[in-house]
């Protein structure tokens, strides 16, 4: 069949037609023909309500539906835009057209700067981004490549409740591809986003039942070095009505690139008793189970001297000193005994690892270990009831625990030397079923959203507390951590890594991306009122401006959107009212389409300037434009204390001269490769040194065509 194939295809007279079906059955060939198959579908689009008209433009009707397929401008003229045609060229007002970009397509991301809020300190800023997410992840390649440590995304749930839009149409239940758009639309996303994560980065995706084996064999065929785990969460313990079972669970795929960073916890999130109480502070210092033998470790068969009040003095001659290279025989206690120094000192007990069989077995530590380990009063004796001492030390887990002051010590007894440990909640791994009233998506997701808002603006969001737990897990011991999440919704995520923050006194930042769709009752109800999109009552009712946005100014405010305090308190990990607001920084931005033209001719630099400020960490201020001696001109670079820009590199002696021993990042305008070489050499050590604008514009040349 597929040698006819090919013969039919070498009929065909049409070059071009011939060849560009060659390169479809190749395709067809190469498909998968086992696992999870799925139809690509056409490259998806998005609507710029905002995105001047001109030229080489793509566009569509204003209040067009999805089957209007983009068109090109060819002119633009007095109001009105020339857009070319199969049967013709047709002159339309500009005011009924809006511009679209498809997926594929050389894009050249900006951002303008909506608003800030400042009540971290010098803490970096979270950047909440409004725009298409595809090419918001695009943008992020420029910026984040390889700093992501976790991503977290709720995406569309696809119940075919037109939850979800594909190339700007809702998908609904009866929708025959509905299945095969949705892994479509997800796979692309994915394939962006994991280059942002670090080595050891940990995606995390949220879905329901709809989607949730598709999901979980696309995860595996797309990245397959990574280790996969699915969470079970109960977020509404009385159940969903359905005509069968009720549902009481939705699921979490992480996925852990590298070496897995998962955190221990005092709480494994499954146990009816919550936090885990710690019964063993002490482990017995004799090995027990396998390789308990003298035979199996004979450099850790030896005596430790104990005084009468319990203080470990020495340790004796090992086994193997005692008999040198010779093979250890298996032997009674009694067999043993000739070879064993006697203690003479009265008041002093010589302990050997004699098992509760009469035998000998071997210690879990050198005698150098231990010694040093008593010294710092991890070791411990007491008085056993058939005579002589039981042995017990603090394992490696809890000695860093004590050390980094997680756990207190309230001192050393001065008899034993050892040391007195608090009562200390257990630290477990999280299960894979989570059930925490906590995680209730009605008491606290929507609820709580409610309380922030003032009023009921957005349909299940997450609970808080949920999504804390999640990322706890995974950057709950780092600080610093960068959390990513490109479906950002309510922007729950932000919203919990800010409380992380407040809970440790941590730095963590937050990037989420959502844009500015409305529901499909509202935009039915908006066009009834004579509103089209891009109006500024229809961007008014877009979930970023609507919730998103608001949400976060509340939660680190206090304050609702109508001025007064919210209501009411945090609850579980901190709890304290929500009006105190929360100590972060919060960065509003809107992701804007250049022209490559203007961006290499630093024309544009106003609207890149924010992604040159999150490459440097988003610490301080943006640098927004070039500011002016005292004679008017304009300087030849900006400088703040975390990032620079040099304008011209033949100022690059007095630029030098001003950065800030605090500087990460260094941009430098410039088309020559030597010139930026020689700034390069000129630069303290330890700098990343970027050249602009080449560097922005390779980067998206390079993203081009990779959506497929």
């Amino acid at each position: 069949m597929a040698d006819e194939l090919d013969a039919l295809v070498g009929r065909i007279d049409d070059g071009a037609l011939r060849q560009e079906l060659t390169a479809q059955i190749s395709r067809l060939r190469q498909r998968r023909q086992f696992g999870l198959v799925f139809e690509e579908h056409l490259p998806e689009r998005v609507v710029l309500p905002h995105h001047a008209i001109r030229r080489g433009t793509k566009v569509v009707s204003r209040d067009g539906g999805p089957e209007d397929e983009p068109r090109v401008v060819v002119k633009v003229s007095k109001g009105k835009a020339r857009l070319a045609g199969v049967d013709g060229d047709e002159s339309v007002d500009i005011a009924d057209l809006v511009a679209v970009a498809e997926f594929g397509e050389p894009i050249y991301p900006g951002l303008k700067r909506l608003g800030s809020i400042a009540r971290g300190g010098d803490k970096p800023a979270h950047v909440i981004i409004k725009g298409e997410n595809y090419h918001a992840l695009e943008a992020l390649q420029f910026t984040h490549a390889g700093k992501v440590d976790c991503i977290y995304i709720d995406p569309p749930y696809n119940t075919g409740a037109r939850d979800w839009k594909y190339n700007n149409d809702y998908v609904d239940h009866a929708d025959g591809w509905r299945h095969s758009k949705w892994l479509a639309f997800m796979r692309r996303r994915l394939l962006e986003a994991q280059p942002l994560l670090t080595e050891n980065g940990v995606l995390i995706v949220t879905i329901d039942e709809h989607e949730v084996h598709h999901l979980g064999m696309l995860l595996r065929q797309l990245f397959p070095a990574a280790r996969v785990q699915m969470v079970t969460v109960v977020i509404n313990p009385a159940g969903v009505a359905q005509d069968t079972l009720a549902r009481v669970e939705e699921y979490a795929f992480y996925c852990f690139f590298g070496k897995p960073q998962v955190q221990l916890a005092t709480d494994d999130l499954l146990s009816d008793g919550g936090t885990l109480k710690n019964t063993r502070t002490w482990h017995g210092l004799m090995r027990t189970g396998t390789n308990a033998l003298p035979s199996d470790g004979p450099t850790l068969v030896y005596p430790i001297r104990v005084s009468s009040e319990g203080r470990v003095l020495s340790a004796g001659r090992t086994l193997r000193e005692r008999i040198g290279a010779g093979e250890v025989a298996e032997a009674t206690m009694d067999e043993w005994l000739p070879a064993m120094d006697a203690c003479e000192v009265p008041g002093e007990t010589d302990c050997w690892p004699i098992r509760s069989n009469g035998t000998l077995g071997n210690w879990r530590m050198s005698p150098g270990t231990l010694l040093e380990l008593a010294q710092l009063g991890f070791v411990r004796a007491r008085p056993k009831s058939s005579g002589g001492w039981a042995l017990s030390y603090v394992a490696t887990g809890i000695r860093k625990r004590v050390e980094s002051g997680k756990i207190k010590a309230r001192g050393r007894d001065e008899r034993t030397g050892e040391l007195i440990l608090d009562d200390f909640p257990a630290e477990v791994r999280p299960r894979t079923v989570w059930k925490r009233a906590s995680h209730h998506a009605g008491w606290h997701g929507s609820s709580l959203l409610n309380q922030l808002l003032g009023e009921r603006r957005f349909d299940f969001p997450k609970s808080l507390y949920l999504v804390e737990d999640s990322l706890r897990i995974v950057v709950g011991d780092n600080r610093e951590a960068l959390v990513l999440d490109f479906f950002g919704g309510s922007g729950t995520t932000a919203h919990a890594v800010a409380r992380l923050n407040r809970q440790d006194g941590g730095s963590r930042r937050s990037i989420v991306v959502t844009n500015n769709e409305v529901s499909d009752n509202e935009a039915k109800q908006l066009r009834a009122d004579g509103l089209q999109r891009g109006d500024t009552g229809w961007e008014a009712a877009g979930i970023f401006e609507s919730v998103t946005r608001p949400r976060l100014e509340s939660a680190v405010t206090g304050l609702t959107p109508a001025g007064v305090p919210v209501e009411g308190d945090y609850r579980f990990t901190d709890e304290s009212p929500i009006s105190e607001g929360l100590e972060e920084n919060l960065e509003f931005v809107e992701l804007e389409y250049l022209d490559a033209e203007s961006v290499s001719l630093d024309r544009a630099f106003e609207a890149i300037a924010p992604l040159l400020w999150m490459r440097a960490g988003s610490n301080g201020p943006v640098l927004t434009g070039r500011s002016h001696d005292e004679s008017g001109r304009q300087m030849p670079y900006v400088l703040s204390d975390s990032y620079a820009v040099l304008f011209n590199p033949d100022r690059w002696r007095s630029f030098v001269d001003k950065l800030a021993p605090t500087v990460t990042h260094v941009f430098v305008v410039t088309d020559s490769s030597s010139e930026f070489a020689n700034v390069s050499a000129e630069l303290p050590p330890g700098i990343e040194i970027v050249r602009l604008y080449e560097n922005y514009l390779s980067t998206f040349a390079i993203n081009a065509g990779t959506s497929s």
